[in-house]
C-alpha cells in the first residue's frame, strides 16, 4: 500500500500532478477541503459541527477534521493506497494521521512529496489562472502573496517531521507536467 501525503503551495500543480499519481498507482486522494464541503453539503453530523466553527469565522478543530478523515479511510475500498492533501498542517495533525493509517489501514505514511516552485512562478501561475477561474483569491497579488506565505509557515513543522523520519522527499515543480509527473512516479517507485 502507498500512502502518500502531498505537500505543494498553491499554483504549484499539486491539483494537476496528484491525479497523475491517481491514475498511475490507483490511489484515492483525501482532501480535507473536499471533505469539509462534502459533510457540509450533506448536512451530516460532522459537517454541520465544522459549519458552526467556520461561520463563526474559527477553524474548524483537528478532533472534527480527523473524525471525517476517518470516515473516508474507512469507507474507500479498492485502492492501492491514498493522496493525503491539505491535512496533515500542524504536528497534531501529523500524529493523528499515522495513527489513522496505523490503526484504520495497519500501515504506515510511505512519503511525504513537497513539489518546490519558486514564489514568484507561482504568483504568476495564479494570476494567469485568475484570469479564467473566476477565483477571486488567485486574481489579486497581495492574497495570493499571503497564502503562499500562509502555506510555509504552516507546513515547516510537518516538513521538518517527514525528514527526520527520512520520509520527506523534494521534487522540482517546475517544468512540463509529464516531466514533473515522472520525477514523482520515480521517488514512489523507490517505496515498492
Amino acid at each position: 500500500m502507498i500512502n502518500i501525503v502531498l505537500f505543494g503551495p498553491p499554483g504549484s500543480g499539486k491539483g494537476t500532478q496528484a491525479q497523475h499519481l491517481i491514475e498511475k498507482y490507483n490511489l484515492k486522494q483525501i482532501s480535507t477541503g473536499d471533505l469539509f464541503r462534502f459533510n457540509m453539503k450533506n448536512d451530516t453530523a460532522l459537517g454541520k459541527m465544522a459549519k458552526s466553527f467556520i461561520d463563526k469565522g474559527h477553524l474548524v478543530p483537528d478532533e472534527v477534521t480527523t473524525e471525517m478523515l476517518i470516515d473516508e479511510v474507512k469507507k474507500t475500498t479498492g485502492t492501492n493506497g491514498f493522496i493525503f492533501d491539505g491535512y496533515p498542517r500542524t504536528v497534531n495533525q501529523t500524529e493523528a494521521l499515522e495513527e489513522i493509517v496505523k490503526t484504520e489501514l495497519g500501515n504506515e505514511i510511505s512519503v511525504c512529496l513537497s513539489l518546490i516552485v519558486d514564489d514568484e512562478i507561482l504568483v504568476e501561475r495564479l494570476l494567469k489562472r485568475g484570469q479564467t477561474s473566476g477565483r477571486t483569491d488567485d486574481s489579486n497579488e497581495e492574497i495570493i502573496r499571503n497564502r503562499i506565505k500562509e502555506y510555509y509557515a504552516k507546513t515547516a513543522e510537518v516538513a521538518e517531521l517527514y525528514k527526520q523520519q527520512g520520509k520527506y522527499v523534494e521534487v522540482n515543480g517546475v517544468g512540463e507536467i509529464d516531466e514533473i509527473s515522472a520525477k514523482l512516479f520515480a521517488e514512489v517507485q523507490k517505496l515498492k
